[in-house]
């Protein structure tokens, strides 16, 4: 039986949560509201400030990273004086690359767990680490280079995945050919990674090395932090191991291996919108829990907490937002499906999807088709029903990395590396003078911070946290007091050399909605101009003292 018809979830069923915060505006008689949050938002809520926002989703990835090493001071000194005699970037060069978006994107999928090999044995990372290379900036790059004289054999784009590496340890490295793809991005993945009993280490990263056939090198990225386990746990999971259980709204990755077959490994996969068993490419999907009763619109609720077996989840492809309908998970030993376990699910482990809607029926491969399968039930044991082996999948928990950047205003040659990451946002104090914190990795003294085309006055204080001044709203727009809706501007980081990196934070301010300003009265115009006589010297006194504080 072919699989029924599949449900399109509108943007899928990640929200991303938008803190709101306020400070009043002196002089203005007017509150302005300031919201931190993630690229395209849908929802905003008001929080008392100061608040530290972190996003949920696949874009904070580093975190306390063991073994990372941090530029000293006196790189950061011949850093700075390579871009000494770097020309300023402008406002209107920086207006046009947000008109434009001539980006770099490097996007890096993996699994959140590898199985370590002893021996002589190769137990390779499955699913395989996938990269992906989009954005017009690429194509850019490689015509800048051949009008400099280079053959299109030289503009190639090359890569190298490896184990970040540690003393006493020597990781393979895997040579990436990229191909393009119907969607023109680059693709590649690295087959045959493994980590050997010989690395002791319970975490480590991949390391992405990319540079073109001219040898001129793009830079190096770090996936997210991986942990190290020896084989599938088949304990009951309790939480004290929350970070090998599956919860409500992570991604998973499913793979089948008929008869223990490494070469006969499917994945599954969604492609021209349709699921399919790939031998090739595999897909991460954001797995929800669900309520029982549906809405008017044919949409499940969806509920919080760690996948246990019995349960009625949803499949959501996170690229497409294509949906299977709800299935129940079931556990499967020795290609039965069992009906009356609800223990956590875990990484690693062989589960089974039954339809919630079709008893005995679910989810299988054949060959690269998906179908469904009916099960048979034993007659011995009525808790038990017998799958066959396209019906049996290996679930496990993935990640997703991404890097954005842009050569479009730089004319340097050098590595972008390394690339900062912002994971975090904490906003403070009001007034004229509003102080934001970016908290995150590889900071330095050669990055500013940019709202939007505006540079904001921008302090390093270490390779994991930066400051700021809000700029003023009235940069923006001249008549913002009586605006009657938000402005919205990207956070970016530039270098000294004009190297865009974009980052998935927006700043927001959001006027309050106020009664037009009362009529002048005769005479008011001295007090109008005293008044902001005393808001230039307030604005001046309160800059001041933010520069003695950098000084300090």
């Amino acid at each position: 039986m072919q699989l029924p018809c599949l449900h399109q979830t509108p943007g899928g069923l990640e929200k991303a949560v938008n803190p709101q915060l306020s400070f009043l505006a002196k002089g203005t008689l007017q509150e302005v509201q300031l919201a931190v949050f993630v690229a395209e938002p849908q929802h905003l809520e008001t929080i008392d400030v100061p608040h530290l926002y972190t996003p949920g989703s696949t874009l904070t990835h580093l975190g306390t990273l063991q073994g990372r090493t941090e530029l000293r001071a006196a790189e950061w000194d011949r850093v700075e004086q390579s871009f000494s005699s770097v020309a300023r970037i402008t406002r209107d060069s920086v207006r046009q690359y947000l008109q434009f978006h001539p980006d770099q994107t490097v996007r890096i999928l993996h699994a959140k767990v590898a199985q370590k090999s002893y021996g002589n044995e190769k137990r390779f990372f499955c699913p395989p680490p996938c990269v992906y290379l989009s954005g017009s900036g690429w194509k850019l790059k490689q015509e800048h280079l051949k009008a400099t004289g280079l053959q299109e054999a030289s503009c190639r784009l090359c890569g190298y995945m490896s184990l970040d590496s540690t003393e006493g340890t020597r990781a393979d490295t895997f040579k990436l050919n990229f191909e393009e793809q119907s969607d023109t991005r680059m693709f590649a993945c690295a087959k045959t990674l493994y980590i050997s009993d010989t690395d002791k280490r319970k975490h480590f990263r991949l390391v992405l090395k990319l540079f073109f056939s001219n040898g001129q090198e793009v830079g190096s990225f770090y996936s997210r932090l991986i942990k190290v386990i020896s084989k599938p746990s088949q304990k009951r999971q309790s939480m004290k191991n929350a970070d090998l259980c599956i919860s409500s709204g992570s991604r998973v990755s499913l793979f089948n291996r008929l008869r223990s077959q490494t070469v006969s490994t499917r994945y599954l996969a969604v492609e021209d919108g349709a699921f399919v068993a790939s031998a090739r490419q595999w897909t991460a999907f954001t797995i929800t829990l669900v309520g029982d009763e549906s809405s008017e619109h044919g949409e499940y609720s969806v509920c919080e907490g760690y996948i246990c077996y019995g349960s009625v989840v949803q499949l959501v492809c996170t690229d497409s937002g294509v949906a299977l309908p709800p299935m129940v998970i079931r556990k499967v030993n020795k290609q039965h499906a069992i009906l009356d376990v609800d223990e956590p699910v875990s990484q690693l482990h062989k589960c089974a999807f039954q339809f919630k809607d079709n008893n005995q029926m679910y989810l299988c491969l054949s060959n690269e088709k998906i179908i469904q399968f009916q099960a048979s039930p034993c007659p011995k044991e009525r808790s038990k029903e017998l799958l066959n082996d396209g019906s049996c999948w290996t679930i496990i928990g993935t990640e997703t990395v991404e890097y954005t950047f842009s050569e479009s205003l730089t004319c340097s040659q050098g590595s972008i590396s390394p690339v900062p990451v912002i994971t975090a946002l904490e906003l403070n104090g009001g007034g004229h003078v509003a102080m934001l914190e970016l908290h995150g990795e590889s900071f330095g003294p050669h990055l500013k911070v940019w709202f939007g085309d505006v540079e904001a006055e921008t302090m390093f204080r270490s390779p994991k946290s930066m400051l700021c001044v809000v700029p003023d709203v009235s940069v923006f727009s001249g008549e913002w007091r009586w605006l009657r809706r938000p402005i919205t501007v990207p956070l970016s980081l530039l270098r000294l050399d004009g190297l865009i990196y974009r980052s998935p934070f927006s700043f927001t301010y959001t006027p309050e909605h106020s009664a037009p300003p009362p009529p002048r009265r005769p005479g008011a115009e001295h007090t109008a101009d005293s008044d902001s006589l005393i808001d230039t010297i307030h604005q001046e006194f309160t800059r001041t003292n933010f520069h003695l504080f950098m000084q300090s």
